[in-house]
């Protein structure tokens, strides 16, 4: 969607809201907030071994938090510590990533992350990109806790293999809800993919073998989901317009945008209108902000988009030239105070546990400036597993 005049009049009006908004709001200083959020942080993670900050939603297996849930939560949780300054003199912090590092390694062995499924609907997946993406940062920070070396090696290949193993038949990309079956040809998902193919480009650079199909079919699958306007359908292609309206897409255009860009098939152009359209109709998600249920009228929104629009709002950022970051850094970071809850926390859905993954996501946007870049995909070396 390139910007036209309207849009640019839309985008106008929406800064001078997001100034006066600022301008209400307690605190701005990123330095205290970004540390408050990692004291918040360490402070949710649970289980047995004080090992995982799972992600609450509403879906349950036998009435509980899915393992898909509490791998991807868990690793969110360990980008948002390891990236925080001043990682290498925080024994907190330290211990942390290595108990929660122990449990994404481990979690290969759980039988609900095999590579097989038997519902329509399962969330492992997200476990496999994020539990993917978090050991690819340990190992490219080279922060892999002592002693889990080979634990780790084994587990990126595992989550390599379940994302391969799991993409759509014949329509490429990868989606939680299947309804013909994971066997079957269905429709994709365009935030999942956007995020799976992310973790999948940053395991080719490391040197990764992936199977090339799979991604290309994947980005496919993501210009597939792209309509006239810039928007990206829900789920499947364009034809099928449900909640493909702007406003109700402003949570996965510049995950979707930043991927293919990555990938070579989008534009600068296209990633600068995705931030301004999640600039333009932030009101839309803030709307869903924290609210029950999930995709409510007139755009379709769930609440969990919120915070995912934000994180990859400011990775779209950084993909923009320097002399454009600033104004737009600035512009993420007012909304994003604009909404810190009085405790310091963030927190997008009714469930207080989900502040971890909330404020993990929040703070990784504050610190996107100074995170690494996302791997661009360049020459994979293999077309088989």
């Amino acid at each position: 969607m390139l910007l036209n005049v309207s849009l640019k009049l839309l985008l106008s009006i929406a800064l001078l809201e997001v100034s006066a908004i600022a301008q209400e709001t307690k605190s701005t200083d990123s330095q205290a907030a970004i540390a408050r959020g990692v004291e918040i942080i360490l402070s949710m993670q649970e289980g047995e071994g004080k090992d995982q900050w799972p992600y609450e939603g509403v879906y349950r297996v036998r009435g509980a938090i899915p393992i898909g849930y509490q791998v991807g939560g868990t690793a969110i949780a360990g980008n948002a510590l390891l990236l925080a300054p001043d990682y290498g003199d925080d024994p907190d912090r330290q211990a942390a990533i290595k108990r929660g590092a122990t449990f994404i390694v481990n979690s290969i062995d759980h039988k609900l992350m095999a590579h097989h499924f038997e519902a329509r609907y399962d969330v492992r997946g997200w476990g496999y990109a994020y539990g993917l993406n978090h050991l690819l940062l340990l190992k490219k920070l080279k922060l892999v806790p002592k002693g889990l070396n080979d634990q780790v090696e084994a587990a990126i290949r595992f989550f390599i293999d379940g994302i391969e193993t799991t993409s759509i038949p014949e329509r490429g990309g990868w989606n939680y809800a299947r309804r013909a079956g994971f066997d079957k040809p269905g429709a994709p998902s365009p935030f999942m993919t956007g995020s799976t193919l992310q973790a999948l480009f940053e395991a080719v650079s490391q040197g990764y073998r992936v199977n090339d199909k799979v991604i290309t079919d994947g980005l496919d699958s993501l210009e597939a989901a792209r309509t006239p306007i810039g928007s990206f359908v829900y789920s499947g292609d364009q034809g099928n317009r449900s909640r493909a309206a702007v406003p109700g897409a402003t949570g996965r255009m510049a995950i979707a945008e930043s991927t293919l860009y990555l990938a070579g098939r989008s534009s600068i152009d296209r990633v600068r209108s995705s931030v301004d359209a999640f600039i333009v109709h932030w009101k839309w998600l803030d709307a869903r902000r924290a609210k029950k249920d999930t995709h409510k009228p007139p755009y379709g929104i769930a609440p969990y988009y919120f915070y995912y629009a934000h994180y990859y709002a400011a990775q779209a950022v950084e993909l923009l030239p320097e002399n454009e970051r600033q104004e737009y850094r600035n512009h993420i970071k007012e909304l994003l105070f604009s909404v810190q809850l009085d405790d310091g926390s963030w927190n997008d859905r009714v469930f207080p546990r989900t502040a971890n993954y909330s404020t993990a996501m929040a703070i990784q946007a504050l610190m996107m400036a100074d995170a690494p870049k996302p791997a661009r995909l360049q020459g994979n070396s293999s077309d088989t597993p």
